[in-house]
């Protein structure tokens, strides 16, 4: 059996922000165990720490959703961190992951830790007509919700997001998909979320992501996705200074969730941040 932790992501309020499951001393687990113990803890990933060696420290970092195996995991990244930086482990760490190393720093402020990750190098392609019309479908959206100026694309940061952004707030909002429909557009073309926004300034993105790929049908809080949004922002040549950029999600879900992005126009990568707050642990 494992102790495994349970914490609220990009939040300080158990009630907000994306729960994930945490197993810090996964060594031994094999993947069956791994997948096991994920789809009883529920959640859209729990995280799988394996033992640390050099300095700074380095870990292993797996994650798995419900359904399977998830290459990157934003949240529960964050997550992992503050866990560790509340267990004394305050500082910068390395994680071992799937898409590469990630390299998180912690501080605690006024008695609350933070948590930074730094992304893998981010990239944005166009989507196809015929993909983003099949899209379009499976969400039941018109195309004339698209926003003008921000077009359709996928975006990377160790996983591919469909990024769609729209007219309004209110059309946001509106969000009653098809679940089977989009899961297996999804799957085929290997994403992992959709990334749906409405830009309500160069500083603040409302965001929803949708999951069902994970077996979930949206998730309130996706660091991953935030990061592929900044590389989205940054192959649009829409980052002309450094800035930070503010992403609320979660609020049409009742999870509040705030996650900041910090992009710089001379680097493909991005940091994302934010607090996470412990639930509970189990023996699973």
């Amino acid at each position: 059996m494992k102790d495994v932790l349970r914490y609220a992501a990009f939040t300080s309020d158990p009630a907000g922000g994306n729960p994930a499951g945490i197993v810090l001393h996964a060594d031994g687990l094999r993947d069956d165990e791994m997948q096991r113990i994920a789809a009883d803890v529920g959640y859209s990933e729990t995280a799988f720490l394996f033992r640390a060696d050099r300095t700074p420290p380095r870990y292993g970092l797996r994650f798995f959703s419900p359904l399977d195996e998830v290459a990157f995991c934003g949240h529960a990244t964050i997550a992992t961190a503050v866990a560790l930086a509340e267990r004394g482990a305050t500082g910068t760490v390395v994680f071992e992951t799937p898409v590469g190393d990630i390299e998180v720093g912690t501080e605690r402020v006024d008695g609350v830790v933070r948590a930074s990750l730094t992304s893998v190098e981010t990239h944005s392609r166009p989507v196809s007509d015929a993909v983003l019309g099949e899209a379009l479908q499976a969400l039941r959206w018109s195309p004339e919700r698209l926003a003008d100026d921000l077009p359709p694309q996928v975006a990377y940061a160790g996983n591919e997001h469909l990024v769609l952004a729209v007219r309004s707030r209110p059309l946001l909002a509106d969000l009653d998909y098809d679940f089977d429909r989009l899961k297996t557009l999804m799957t085929r073309e290997r994403w992992t979320t959709l990334q749906l926004i409405w830009v309500q300034d160069e500083t603040t993105v409302h965001s929803r992501n949708p999951f069902p790929v994970g077996g979930v049908v949206e998730d309130p809080a996706t660091g991953a996705a935030a990061a592929a949004l900044g590389g989205y922002l940054l192959a649009l040549g829409l980052v002309r200074r450094p800035r930070t950029v503010r992403v609320l999600q979660g609020y049409d879900m009742g999870r509040p969730s705030e996650l900041l992005v910090g992009l710089r126009p001379d680097d493909t990568r991005v940091t994302v941040s934010g607090t996470a707050v412990e639930l509970t642990a189990a023996r699973l």
